[in-house]
């Protein structure tokens, strides 16, 4: 697999509200969009890019942000895009719960998957270890920057079962991981039998609670930053990935003509994105989830 080296490029850095800045991802695979929150007293990251380089960079880039004041870490799932840096910020990582679980149980299942691309990918995992958070929260935690309080919010299962949104009230910001992107399907990790957690069904659940909250700018997990249209054309994606699998669920076809016959109706309605090979576990997800409601 020839996959583009996944390096983040801090010269990108963006400030999309006051002393929120976000390094994107300049549509590079397997690079996330990064977020840099200030506060009076501290800063906090938002996920680190994949491998020790690319988290040491942006630990540096967030320092000098941060101009002495703290430097907090927290990642928005385990996928190792998004937390495989985190040994870089010691003392300093906070998760839910249910990340710190996913984590422990299938990082290290994760990391050696990843390393298997070869080429960039490998070399940018050289020397990385599965990270260990220093700080677990059960709830959603308010984490006080300094007159600024950012909420680190569980959202339960939807695209990994330890999915975290952030949140920044006074800003109209919210940091989505993986739960949305822009310009491509949703990411489904439908990888049975190692991993099955995600969920289709409830994916669809959380987005509407985030549109609920009407946040004024959305940073997807990859893609452009955009508005509360991000969050509301995943959620209509998902409803379309759903009824026309269910539309066929029933039927004497086999799951092999399900797909086929979902992707080529998805990728018409959406010609532009990427990521159509999100689209067949997408649809073996829903199809077991069917089965399981009987």
């Amino acid at each position: 697999m020839n996959l583009p080296d996944p390096a983040v490029q801090l010269s990108g850095a963006v400030e999309v509200a006051p002393d929120v800045l976000v390094i994107p991802n300049e549509h590079v695979g397997l690079v996330p969009n990064i977020g840099i929150i200030g506060g009076t007293d501290a800063v906090l990251v938002v996920d680190t890019g994949l491998g020790l380089a690319n988290a040491s960079d942006v630990r540096k880039f967030a320092e000098e942000v941060a101009r002495g004041r703290r430097v907090h870490l927290t990642t928005t799932h385990f996928h190792p895009e998004h937390a495989f840096g985190a040994s870089v910020f010691e003392d300093s990582y906070l998760v839910n719960r249910a990340q710190a679980d996913d984590l422990r149980r299938k990082g290290t299942g994760y990391l050696e998957m990843f390393r298997g691309f070869g080429g960039a990918v490998a070399e940018r995992l050289a020397g990385v270890e599965v990270p260990a958070p220093d700080l677990v929260f059960d709830d959603v935690h308010a984490l006080d920057l300094g007159g600024r309080t950012v909420l680190l919010r569980p959202t339960g299962r939807g695209h990994t079962l330890g999915d975290q949104v952030v949140e920044v009230p006074d800003a109209g910001v919210l940091f989505t991981g993986d739960l949305a992107e822009t310009g491509q399907f949703a990411i489904f990790p439908w990888l049975p039998p190692h991993d099955t957690d995600v969920s289709g069904l409830a994916w669809i659940g959380v987005m509407d609670g985030l549109i609920a909250a009407q946040p004024r700018i959305v940073v997807p997990g990859h893609g452009s930053v955009g508005d509360i249209a991000v969050l509301q054309g995943v959620r209509d994606y998902l409803g379309e990935l759903r009824d026309e699998t269910w539309r066929r669920r029933d039927s004497a076809m086999e799951l092999d003509e399900i797909v086929a016959e979902v992707r080529a109706v998805l990728v018409e309605r959406h010609p532009e994105w990427t990521g159509q090979e999100w689209i067949a576990p997408g649809v073996s997800c829903l199809c077991a989830e069917a089965s399981q409601a009987g």
